[in-house]
């Protein structure tokens, strides 16, 4: 499961012009999930979200987490993170999971959020076309592998 985190002071997600997702401060994540992803990735990605420190404290330094700032998350389902690119010129998407398992397991992600302490968890409509507007908070942005730790 991958997903590219960004602090962000607004953001919002729409579909067929209509706003379905949006959120104050906070992070929005954009999130990939490949096969063989497990609700123990899913566990392990939100715990870890929840819980970086890469929101500024008193001292201008980044120590506090979403939580510690009550921030909010909007989370929005992004199967092109899967992307290899290593060969040719258009990307492949193989390793993405079918939408039948990649859905539920986004929904449980976001589930977990909440269930970390996130007051307020925001969507996107899974496989939609999607607009997504921000305002990046630094710019901070940060990519997060589910397989890269324990």
């Amino acid at each position: 499961m991958k997903a590219v985190v960004q602090r962000v002071l607004h953001a919002d997600v729409k579909t067929e012009n209509k706003t379905v997702g949006e959120i104050s401060e906070g992070l929005l994540i954009f999130l990939g999930v490949e096969e063989g992803d497990s609700e123990k990735d899913a566990d392990k990605l939100s715990s870890k979200i929840s819980q970086l420190r890469i929101f500024t404290d008193e001292n201008d330094k980044m120590n506090l987490s979403l939580i510690d700032i009550d921030g909010e998350a909007l989370a929005v389902s992004q199967f092109t993170l899967c992307a290899d690119c290593r060969k040719g010129r258009r990307p492949n998407f193989m390793s993405a999971a079918r939408p039948d398992k990649a859905e539920p397991l986004y929904e449980y992600f976001c589930g977990c959020l909440i269930k970390n302490g996130v007051k307020k968890v925001e969507k996107g409509v899974f496989g939609a076309d999607m607009k997504v507007s921000l305002l990046n908070d630094g710019p901070v942005t940060i990519i997060i592998d589910s397989n890269d730790f324990a």
